[in-house]
């Protein structure tokens, strides 16, 4: 199963549309702009995981899909600041 280049365009735009707000939520605790594609990509995973533990459901479509990635990149980096202070 491969990913279509139009497919990781759009993969790639919520990442960093996530991270980029997660970043601005979390007061200066982005990694850039780079870094914030990567926390977004891995915040979708993680957010997906964490609202399905609690029985939420965020719509579909694009804007579902931004809140979902947007949610697990602020407790991905909530967790990652809380590693860095110990």
């Amino acid at each position: 199963m491969s990913m279509s280049l139009e497919s990781l365009i759009i993969v790639l735009l919520i990442g960093g549309i996530a991270g980029w707000l997660a970043g601005l939520i979390m007061k200066g605790r982005g990694f850039g702009i780079l870094g914030n594609i990567v926390v977004g990509i891995l915040g979708a995973f993680v957010g997906s995981w964490l609202l399905g533990l609690f029985g939420v459901v965020i719509g579909g479509g694009i804007i579902g899909a931004i809140l979902n990635a947007m949610i697990g990149a602020i407790f991905l980096l909530f967790v990652i600041s809380l590693i860095k202070r110990a």
